[in-house]
């Protein structure tokens, strides 16, 4: 069963109707023994880092993901999920993370082309780079995912798995053993979405 954390600031309909269409049980909860039964967790999110944070804080739900990743349990983390993460974000102030992927979350604005539009919205396509990760096994380079953000994880080079141009070359997705992200949105992201979902259900062999 997949555990789609539920803490108030996530899209969960149409991430749990993506996981119905590939055959995966799903349920959103905010329970922490339902979490603890998972196989899998996703921790969805949308909006400002911050807040988001702080209603993981008071949900109990965060000291919770940290331990069930640190025990090796399969986390994945989309969009502001992803973010959520990392050690800690300058979305309109700093904000502490979860601590779980090494780096920091920055506006675009401070990398990318001044012209360009913020936040950044649309396809682009993935760059693996010298060794495909698992999550990505049923996807080729090159193919395109549905972004919505204004910020990004940087000085993670360590823990990046796949990158997309915007003005510049960007994070698109992290991994860190068991724990794993992606900026953009795989429910949003049609056949190329439901394939890396798809990989994380089946089962990601840690790297």
């Amino acid at each position: 069963m997949i555990a789609i954390v539920d803490y108030g600031v996530g899209n969960l309909f149409s991430l749990q109707s993506s996981l119905a269409a590939i055959g995966a049980e799903a349920q959103v909860t905010a329970d922490p023994a339902v979490l603890r039964l998972a196989d899998r967790i996703i921790l969805p999110g949308v909006g400002a880092f911050g807040d988001a944070a702080q209603k993981l804080r008071q949900s109990g739900l965060a000291d919770l993901l940290v331990t069930l990743a640190r025990e090796g349990k399969p986390i994945l983390g989309i969009c502001l999920g992803m973010q959520l993460l990392f050690e800690k974000s300058f979305e309109y102030g700093e904000h502490e993370g979860l601590g779980l992927i090494e780096g920091e979350i920055r506006p675009i604005a401070d990398v990318i082309d001044a012209g360009l539009k913020i936040p950044h919205i649309g396809w682009n396509a993935l760059s693996f780079g010298a060794e495909k990760h698992p999550l990505f096994r049923y996807v080729e380079e090159g193919e395109c995912v549905y972004f919505v953000h204004s910020f990004y994880g940087a000085n993670c080079a360590p823990a990046v798995i796949a990158t997309a141009e915007y003005g510049a070359e960007l994070t698109a997705a992290v991994a860190k053993g068991n724990v794993m992200g992606c900026q953009f949105h795989p429910e949003k992201s049609g056949k190329t979405g439901l394939a890396i979902l798809r990989a994380f259900c089946e089962g990601v062999a840690t790297c």
